[in-house]
């Protein structure tokens, strides 16, 4: 008899839990959650006077923290249907832990730094997403240029895909007789985006534009000026930042 009762107690113990569980947290198309059918929300975890006694306990929910820099392959199969989003883990939220660095699986948007980042991924690939900080505040606006190269906040849409804008600073001597100055090419560089040359120590801008900028040299031979007027610089040196992609 007192196995019984045991028993029955532990039936009545669970079917209560079942039943504050599912007045808790509300699971659309669930068929023992009829209340929800079809609602937008497809999870509600709203507090509700029936389980916590009042409609004002806080709730939220905890990510699982992850380190992206050591994130180097997804696991399984994407999810999702093929003609709708999301496939290829595209919109997949984490909790990142790294302080610095990129994201060892797709491109990274920046520099990593503890938050919620997500992986935007419209390619054809797994892998072909980019990661991004969920809030402007989970990453530093300020980007420091130096004379080593600097991954940008900035991300470039092109007809191949998108691409990661890069940032080098360094200084050039203008002979003050012709319209070519010797800017150096970034290893890996592909394309110029853009420059800012500057007067020498002093931080004033001189001048936004360049003619042509040819890659292949290691020399970087640079043609100053515009498509209808090319530009000697005073013979001198200038302080130059440089923005190119990969």
């Amino acid at each position: 008899m007192k196995k019984f009762t045991n028993k029955f107690l532990a039936v009545i113990l669970m079917t209560a839990g079942a039943s504050l569980t599912f007045a808790q947290v509300r699971i659309v198309n669930n068929t023992s959650n009829t209340a929800v059918n079809n609602m937008s929300a497809f999870i509600d975890a709203s507090s509700n006077s029936t389980a916590n006694g009042t409609s004002n306990v806080g709730k939220g929910l905890i990510f699982p923290r992850t380190d992206l820099t050591t994130f180097t392959a997804f696991s399984g199969a994407p999810a999702g249907i093929a003609t709708s989003f999301p496939t290829r883990f595209d919109g997949m939220v984490v909790y990142n832990t790294a302080t610095s660095g990129v994201a060892g699986v797709g491109t990274t948007q920046g520099t990593l730094s503890p938050g919620y980042w997500y992986y935007d991924n419209k390619s054809t690939t797994v892998a072909g997403g980019t990661w991004k900080p969920l809030a402007t505040a989970a990453v530093d606006p300020k980007v420091t240029i130096g004379t080593t190269e600097t991954a940008t906040n900035t991300i470039i849409t092109t007809p191949t895909g998108t691409k990661q804008l890069y940032t080098i600073k360094g200084t050039f001597t203008a002979s003050g007789t012709s319209t070519a100055v010797n800017i150096p090419a970034p290893t890996g560089m592909t394309t110029m985006y853009g420059i800012t040359i500057y007067k020498t120590g002093t931080g004033a801008v001189y001048d936004r534009s360049l003619y042509s900028y040819t890659v292949a040299t290691t020399a970087g031979n640079a043609i100053t000026g515009s498509p209808s007027m090319s530009v000697v610089y005073p013979a001198d040196t200038y302080d130059y930042v440089l923005e190119y992609l990969k």
